[in-house]
């Protein structure tokens, strides 16, 4: 692999309520996720794009996609940082870390989702 790619391709975040965490993530990133079947699972497609930065993936309802606090995080990019952590809260999301500097990266903030997963939300300003 080149360093002209990132190494991550695809995420998937286990749901338990597909049509809450589906209306959760539009109201928070403000954009619409594509729902449909695959195989036994339902999954909710975050809008993607050939060749550009960043990661694709899904919201997942299925066997063995279970919720939770722990594992890997996502972190979804958020220009607006304090704009995404009000619009979290707005739909009862728990803010679990606020606004964080973390110098020329920019700043992160963490919550809960309407799931249980501890998702991430970064901004370069």
């Amino acid at each position: 692999m080149g360093a002209d790619k990132n190494p991550a391709g695809w995420f998937e975040i286990p749901v338990a309520d597909m049509a809450r965490a589906k209306a959760f993530y539009e109201h928070l990133l403000g954009l619409e996720l594509e729902e449909r079947a695959m195989g036994t699972s339902r999954m909710a497609w975050f809008p993607m794009a050939r060749d550009v930065v960043g990661a694709a993936g899904a919201l997942v309802l299925g066997e063995g996609m279970n919720p939770s606090m722990e594992g890997a995080l996502v972190y979804f990019t958020a220009p607006d940082l304090e704009g995404a952590l009000a619009r979290a809260k707005e739909k009862g999301s728990e803010v679990l870390a606020g606004r964080t500097d973390i110098g020329a990266f920019g700043f992160y903030g963490l919550i809960k989702d309407s799931e249980g997963n501890r998702i991430g939300l970064h901004s370069r300003t």
